[in-house]
């Protein structure tokens, strides 16, 4: 199944009762039967010239009033993360799922996918969540999801239980869930326990600075993850961010990780830009320059010696 839309619709099911959530998978698997029997309506879903954007517009122009809003949110969803050939098949996928996942109650295990398949997953869901939410309701989730992973990062023993594949996933999601509700939005609880669930257990740390990454996409800003020796002040952050704002052409909200072992400066870091402005990093360098001296010099006496 198209990994985006399997966390897509995990995220809408999640948030209906059994009535509802049977009554959608019902639903699907009607609309996958219809799919099939239309010739006109399946070439519209599978011409490679028609855009993703358009195959979802046509989809939700065919089920408005049709069918509940939760079954039309995912065909049209699948009818957009798909590729045009494989949109039949990802509306059987869709269908599929929905059932099993009224027959169990909302609770599927999720299958082992690689790392990218992991993070498109969690991506799907994350872009549910989304569209349910104005954009202001976004603001801090950034904070919150950095400081999980700076939380989970500094605690072995945590990250141990929460990566533990010999744990149900519901149960170590809800050790997430108990560590986060009340000190946190409901969104950064929803997104932080699907990392988890949806996400690759060694990919954890790594799933929520990209979830991190994508909730500033989503309101219009770029990531800076600062990595500093001491704690920056807030005129002095103001200026770092005008100055990355400059380089990046967007907003930049600020990520910053203290990191007493840098000695001075800063480590920032915005997509592939890479900035090193610490004391640490100009003593690497002039280490590595010394060495580089010296084996130029052990070289050109070999080849004195070798010439007389």
């Amino acid at each position: 199944m198209n990994p985006s839309l399997m966390g897509y619709e995990t995220a809408v099911l999640e948030r209906l009762d059994p009535a509802r959530r049977r009554a959608a998978a019902d639903e699907l698997l009607a609309l996958e039967a219809t799919v099939q029997g239309a010739p006109a309506l399946r070439a519209a879903l599978t011409d490679t010239a028609v855009t993703a954007v358009a195959r979802r517009g046509v989809m939700e122009d065919v089920l408005r009033g049709k069918v509940s809003a939760e079954a039309a949110r995912i065909a049209a969803f699948a009818a957009f993360a798909a590729p045009a050939p494989d949109v039949p098949i990802a509306l059987t996928d869709a269908a599929l799922r929905a059932a099993a996942a009224a027959d169990a109650d909302g609770e599927l295990d999720e299958p082992a996918l690689s790392v990218t398949g992991s993070r498109a997953r969690v991506g799907g869901y994350a872009a549910c969540v989304f569209e349910e939410l104005p954009t202001e309701a976004l603001d801090g989730v950034e904070d919150d999801l950095f400081r999980w992973a700076l939380t989970v990062s500094a605690s072995p023993e945590l990250r141990r239980a929460i990566t533990n594949r010999d744990l149900p996933a519901p149960a170590r999601a809800e050790i997430v869930v108990g560590l986060l509700a009340g000190r946190a939005s409901e969104v950064t609880v929803r997104l932080a326990r699907y990392a988890v669930v949806g996400g690759r257990p060694r990919d954890l740390l790594g799933t929520l600075d990209w979830l991190v990454d994508r909730v500033a996409e989503e309101r219009g800003w770029r990531v800076a993850r600062v990595r500093a020796a001491r704690a920056i002040d807030e005129e002095a952050g103001d200026r770092l961010s005008a100055t990355l704002r400059g380089l990046v052409g967007r907003p930049v909200e600020l990520q910053v990780e203290p990191r007493p072992e840098l000695l001075g400066g800063v480590v920032v870091e915005v997509g592939d830009l890479r900035v090193d402005a610490t004391v640490r990093g100009r003593l690497d360098a002039l280490a590595e320059a010394l060495r580089a001296g010296r084996s130029d010099g052990a070289g050109a006496t070999t080849a004195t010696q070798g010439a007389s």
